[in-house]
């Protein structure tokens, strides 16, 4: 079988890559062109783990090829998949622009029934306008070819892509004919092996799973972090009160974990773009106003901890931030927390010293030298008045108490995810605060 996917970012370019481990023929486009030359070579523009290994291996099995152009390619495929950026717009919803434009193309250049599969994150009826932008191309053509609208959308965790492709918990896939059902179900059988389900809907309905799921989660989150904030107030220890609501299996433990607010690109992005679809149509979405409204705040309170404990007197401060990206095992920073307090930071006249496994050559694209930038997270704190956790990478996990002793100035450390034990380090001679204890 062979495929396309437009649009070799994040998604399309795991979900390519996996699919060729599958044995299908695919060809990622962008119009990116130094991406493509990069891509060519076997140079990765992400960070996910495994990846870079996968891309290279198949294409060596030339079953993984590069392009900037859908219409060189277009030809031999039976579905092109869309998986090109929706960013937020300025009024809150979905910038579709790239994906209409995947559609024009996909309409100027068919030439037999193909499938246009949608797997960007589009809003609930996005798909009606995308069929008639097609047939608007095809009519310019004078052309009556046919062709269907499928939408596709992804589940991915950054940091754990390639397996949650490989084994996810679900497949969703909305789709309008029999015809391009059976077409998506040949491409998917090899999953099929793995005993996991593909759940076909109509389109609208897996437009609106993909948005729900991600508001869901931000949801889960928002509330443990309001929750830890209470907590805080009323003496009683988040940690145990997680474990005590997670046990309860209508519930479950995951998405519970209380800390400095959720970034990334989907569920910022996302949880906004259905609170300006619900206000489109004449709803309010009370509650996930809320959640964003909490996430916004919760991404400020490592910074107001710092601000209390030094009674607002934050000037020439020295503050180290051990991790930038908005989670682990990814460089991306897109709405990441480490952003918010940064710029909390330097706004206030502290001088700031980062350091990230990973994410320091995307800090430096996006603060140049705002920040000074640590070789290793022991430069990291040397003469530090705090040290913030912001992200959970293991190598925070366990580190030289001692030596973070003897190299900050003061021994603060402020601990944005909950991963330290708060006794220990008070007997080791240290100020700490977390979050909801």
């Amino acid at each position: 079988m062979n495929i396309v996917i437009v649009g070799s970012g994040y998604v399309g370019l795991v979900s390519g890559v996996c699919f060729a481990e599958m044995g299908v023929n695919v060809t990622c486009v962008d119009v990116n062109k130094e991406k493509i030359n990069k891509l060519q070579k076997g140079i990765i523009p992400i960070y996910e783990p495994g990846l870079e290994e996968m891309v290279k291996k198949n294409m060596q099995a030339k079953r993984l090829s590069f392009s900037t152009s859908l219409s060189s390619c277009i030809k031999e495929a039976e579905l092109v998949f869309s998986a090109v950026g929706t960013p937020e717009s300025e009024d809150g919803g979905a910038d579709l622009s790239f994906v209409y434009q995947v559609a024009r193309e996909f309409g100027q250049n068919i030439d037999k029934y193909t499938v246009l599969v949608i797997k960007s994150t589009v809003p609930v009826g996005t798909s009606k306008t995308i069929k008639q932008i097609i047939n608007e191309e095809l009519d310019k053509r004078g052309e009556k070819i046919p062709f269907d609208v499928a939408n596709n959308p992804e589940f991915l965790k950054e940091g754990v892509a390639i397996k949650d492709f490989m084994s996810p918990d679900r497949v969703v896939i909305g789709v309008e004919s029999q015809r391009a059902k059976e077409l998506l179900t040949q491409l998917y059988r090899p999953f099929l092996l793995n005993n996991f389900r593909v759940i076909f809907t109509d389109i609208p309905s897996a437009e609106m799973i993909k948005y729900a799921s991600n508001a869901m989660l931000a949801t889960r989150i928002s509330f443990m972090n309001d929750i830890a904030n209470l907590c805080e107030k009323v003496g009683a220890d988040v940690n145990m009160v997680r474990k005590g609501v997670g046990a309860d299996t209508r519930i479950g433990s995951k998405f519970l974990y209380p800390g400095c607010g959720y970034g990334g690109s989907c569920f910022p992005k996302d949880v906004k773009a259905l609170i300006k679809t619900a206000k489109d149509v004449g709803y309010e979405m009370r509650v996930l106003q809320a959640v964003e409204q909490v996430n916004s705040y919760q991404k400020q309170i490592v910074f107001n901890k710092l601000y209390d404990f030094y009674k607002g007197e934050l000037k020439d401060k020295n503050i180290c931030v051990w991790g930038l990206s908005f989670k682990p095992e990814t460089d991306d920073m897109r709405e990441a927390t480490s952003l918010v307090i940064i710029d909390k930071l330097l706004k206030a006249g502290c001088r700031v010293k980062v350091y990230d496994p990973v994410a320091m050559k995307e800090c430096y694209n996006r603060l140049q030298d705002k920040v000074i930038y640590a070789k290793d997270m022991y430069q990291a704190v040397e003469q530090a008045d705090a040290l913030l956790l912001l992200t959970e990478w293991k190598e925070f996990r366990l580190p030289s108490w001692q030596i973070l002793k003897n190299k900050m100035k003061k021994p603060l450390i402020i601990d944005g995810r909950n991963i330290y034990d708060a006794k220990e380090l008070e007997k080791e001679g240290f100020d700490y605060f977390c979050i909801g204890k």
